[in-house]
Formats: structure tokens, C-alpha cells, sequence
């Protein structure tokens, strides 16, 4: 925690921490959105009646890196909480 932190009022300082998790919540709908996009436009070249086997491989595959991704994430978030506590 910066000097300036520790000055400040436990109100103050509790929307601080607020603020950042909810900025960083924020970052990750906004990587989640990008790679839903980019897993669309790979996968999805032109919409059918029914889903050819190679197109489900690849939306197979994407929900599996979204997983990745997610768990990912969500490890990173709880080392950083970790160091800040």
C-alpha cells in the first residue's frame, strides 16, 4: 500500500479497492467479449442449418481455451488479492 493509501480515510480507501476490482472485473468482460468475437468469426464462416464436424471442433476447442482463459484469470485475481492482504 502507497503512503498516500494509508493516509487516507478506511472509507476511502474500502471505494478505492472497490473501484479497482470493479475496473478489473470490467477488463475481464472486456477480453471475454474480444475472444467470444474472435471465436465466432474463426469458427462460424457461414451460418447453417447444422453445425459441420469441423465447426464444432473448433467452437469445441474455443469454449475449451475460454475455460483456460477464465481459470487462468481467476488465479491471477487471487494472487493478487494474496499479496494485497
Amino acid at each position: 500500500m502507497s503512503d498516500f493509501e494509508s493516509d487516507l480515510p478506511s472509507n476511502d480507501r474500502e471505494l478505492q479497492e472497490f473501484m479497482m476490482i470493479e475496473q478489473q472485473k470490467a477488463k475481464v468482460h472486456e477480453q471475454i467479449h474480444e475472444f467470444n468475437e474472435i471465436c465466432w468469426e474463426k469458427c462460424i464462416g457461414k451460418p447453417s442449418n447444422k453445425l459441420d464436424s469441423a465447426t464444432e471442433t473448433c467452437l469445441t476447442n474455443c469454449v475449451d481455451r475460454f475455460i483456460d482463459t477464465s481459470i487462468l484469470i481467476t488465479q491471477r485475481f487471487a494472487q493478487i488479492l494474496q499479496k494485497r492482504n
